[in-house]
């Protein structure tokens, strides 16, 4: 076939974003996303380039893509990449993709804990346990922040922690320490000098019953990361409990959960005897990230 009857890039571009309308609350931009990524070129590529043809290769793959995306898969597996505080990860079905929201928990955790080597030095050296890291997007981008933390990351799944230490190879963040571990079960802090200053946690917090679970991205996702017992507190009514046994005095917790847990996680931290638990709100405004200190 001769390439001057095949379409354009700003054709193929208008063609998808039409088909992807019922798929996608931004179907122009998961168009050019996935074309971008077909092409193995930028997104101002695109623009320079709107008038030129594809080939029937770069068709071809650009469809199989777009397929997908039409068939609900979200974005990030379909390219293998999702960017969190500004730095890529790479993503795979064994893990959740990292989202916007959980920015919050970094905000919060920077806030509360950065290091200002112009008057503070206590805040320097601090140890920090992710539990469920997934990505590692929490931990790696903690770590990125604050480069004297010694941050250690944990998850269940093998296929998670394989994920997790390539991005951290990738970005350069070889100083986390990722392992395997069902919450705490492989992890050593319970001698003084092992005790950690923070513990963070994005656990499974959605009940079985959950009609998102059957909804848009989620669906691809693993269940294991997302459902928990106990109307969805489970995973965070353990990670409380047993986190008493790793958290230096006055170290603190902080639990990212559902938009309408908020109260709930409060009163289990409170139950368990930490101090001044509170909720600070997403992007979105919606009760996001609960966290306390243990006295």
């Amino acid at each position: 076939m001769n390439s001057e009857v095949l379409p354009t890039i700003e054709v193929v571009l208008a063609s998808a974003s039409k088909q992807l309308a019922d798929v996608s609350d931004s179907p122009l931009l998961d168009a050019k996303v996935l074309l971008a990524d077909a092409l193995e070129q930028t997104l101002t590529y695109l623009i320079t380039w709107h008038d030129k043809p594809l080939t029937e290769g770069q068709l071809s793959a650009f469809q199989q893509m777009l397929d997908r995306r039409l068939a609900g898969e979200p974005i990030a597996y379909i390219v293998g990449v999702k960017e969190f505080w500004s730095l890529p990860f790479f993503v795979a079905p064994s893990t959740l993709i990292p989202r916007p929201d959980t920015e919050t928990l970094i905000e919060l955790v920077l806030a509360n804990h950065q290091v200002n080597h112009s008057s503070n030095h206590d805040k320097d050296n601090l140890r920090l346990l992710d539990l469920g890291t997934g990505t590692g997007a929490i931990a790696l981008a903690l770590a990125s922040e604050n480069p004297s933390w010694q941050v250690q990351a944990v998850d269940f799944n093998p296929d998670a922690i394989k994920l997790a230490q390539r991005n951290a190879q990738h970005l350069a963040l070889t100083q986390v320490k990722i392992y395997q571990s069902d919450w705490f079960s492989t992890v050593n802090g319970q001698s003084n000098e092992d005790k950690f200053d923070i513990i963070v946690s994005n656990p499974p917090y959605i009940d079985e019953a959950d009609p998102h679970l059957v909804a848009g991205d989620v669906r691809f996702e693993p269940k294991s990361a997302l459902v928990a017992d106990n109307q969805g507190l489970a995973d965070i009514e353990h990670i409380v409990c047993e986190a008493k046994n790793y958290l230096a005095n006055g170290g603190a917790i902080y639990l990212e959960h559902g938009y309408q847990q908020g109260a709930a996680v409060r009163d289990i931290l409170t139950a368990n005897g930490y101090q001044n638990a509170q909720t600070e709100q997403d992007l979105a405004g919606n009760e996001r990230i609960t966290w306390a200190c243990l006295a």
